[in-house]
């Protein structure tokens, strides 16, 4: 059972890895520093968003509009977090 909680808790480990990468290049786009017309930019942006836009998505229904703010990441790694804990605990 040990086994089983590790592997997901290195899953979910990696799916937050996943996660900052994804608003990082958000930001990189947003302020122009990368080329989004170049081919492996333009693959690995794609693949960031369809990772983790089905797990934000509901977090963005729920929450207020705060303008040009958008703080579902940190809800969604946040609860992530407090659900890595939960399975070890469970453990116990």
């Amino acid at each position: 059972m040990l086994a089983l909680v590790n592997l997901l808790s290195n899953v979910i480990t990696i799916y937050i890895w996943i996660l900052i990468l994804s608003v990082v290049m958000s930001w990189l786009i947003s302020f122009n520093m990368v080329n989004t017309g170049n081919r492996f930019i333009a693959i690995v942006a794609e693949f960031l968003f369809r990772a983790t836009e089905p797990a934000l998505r509901p977090i963005r229904r729920v929450l207020p509009n705060l303008g040009g703010l958008d703080i579902s990441p940190v809800i969604l790694i946040l609860l992530l977090y407090f659900l890595r804990d939960l399975m070890y605990e469970a453990l116990l």
